[in-house]
């Protein structure tokens, strides 16, 4: 390796969704829809072919439950997922890995949690100069490390570094599981608490860090903070009376990042495509530029 290498992990849960909503449907001559999988091919190959990276993993949530389902029953599951979408989803990993790009296959935990573990694993190395989380999901927020573990929302072209987060948000990087717990997160099934909208939690946050340095009584918040917000005597309350609540939705919110998913780094180095592969999938999906990698 060398001072310049950069690891890339790629959300390809998040990316698939994006193709299915963004590019156009196609069918097979088989008659299964493909235009996701086709459509996210073509985003992987330009990722892999530019170069900007020397090392890439792509994580997928082969299973949509986790064991954050057994914490939370709110928690996401794949109750309403299109079943034309659904369906995609072994065809993006095949595609994705006959590319030539290490492809993490979630099962008992999330693509968002292969995502953490990674950056944790390359911030930790002396061998990278930056780390890229390619998704636009606030929840990976809590995984920027300065400017060398960065985000990468694609389609907006915006990193966000520890400024970034600040700027977005109101709160560094550690407080970003708080921040989810005390708002919620509709799309991930957690609830938050009543009264807490983005604004009061972030000015929470920004002064305490965390939930359980939040006193319980608003006669004993900094008067700063208690002058910045409106009702905060019955936000205090609302803490104090859910705070177990608001503990748990944080251990939902945090991403796991001690997974071990690889043994050496050069795993995750981008390899020849596998062209046989592609040119049997650009006949079954009738995707001719597929065989033409």
């Amino acid at each position: 390796m060398t001072a310049k290498d950069q690891l890339l992990v790629v959300d390809g849960t998040y990316e698939l969704f994006r193709a299915y909503y963004g590019a156009p449907q196609k069918r097979a001559p088989g008659g299964q829809e493909v235009g996701a999988t086709v459509g996210l091919a073509r985003s992987l190959q330009a990722l892999r072919s530019s170069g900007t990276a020397t090392h890439i993993a792509v994580a997928f949530d082969t299973v949509i439950e986790s064991f954050r389902n057994e914490l939370l029953p709110t928690y996401k599951t794949g109750e309403g997922i299109d079943p034309d979408l659904w369906s995609q989803f072994p065809f993006a990993e095949d595609v994705t890995e006959a590319l030539g790009l290490r492809v993490l296959r979630m099962i008992e935990y999330e693509a968002d949690d292969a995502l953490a573990s990674l950056a944790a694993a390359g911030e930790a190395s002396p061998a990278f100069e930056r780390v890229v989380i390619a998704t636009p999901d606030k929840d990976l927020l809590q995984c920027v490390q300065g400017t060398r573990v960065v985000t990468w929302d694609r389609m907006r072209q915006k990193f966000y570094d520890h400024a970034g987060v600040v700027e977005k948000l109101g709160i560094e990087p550690r407080s970003v599981p708080d921040y989810l717990a005390l708002v919620g997160d509709i799309a991930d099934g957690i609830p938050g608490l009543p009264r807490f909208g983005a604004r009061t939690a972030a000015r929470l946050l920004a002064h305490y860090g965390h939930l359980e340095h939040i006193p319980d009584s608003a006669s004993d918040w900094a008067p700063a903070v208690l002058a910045s917000v409106r009702g905060g005597a019955a936000l205090a309350e609302t803490l104090r009376a859910q705070r177990a609540d608001a503990l748990l939705y944080r251990t939902v919110a945090t991403l796991r990042r001690d997974l071990v998913l690889f043994e050496h780094w050069d795993e995750l180095r981008p390899q020849a495509p596998h062209r046989e592969r592609l040119a049997s999938l650009a006949t079954a999906w009738d995707a001719p530029w597929l065989a033409e990698i």
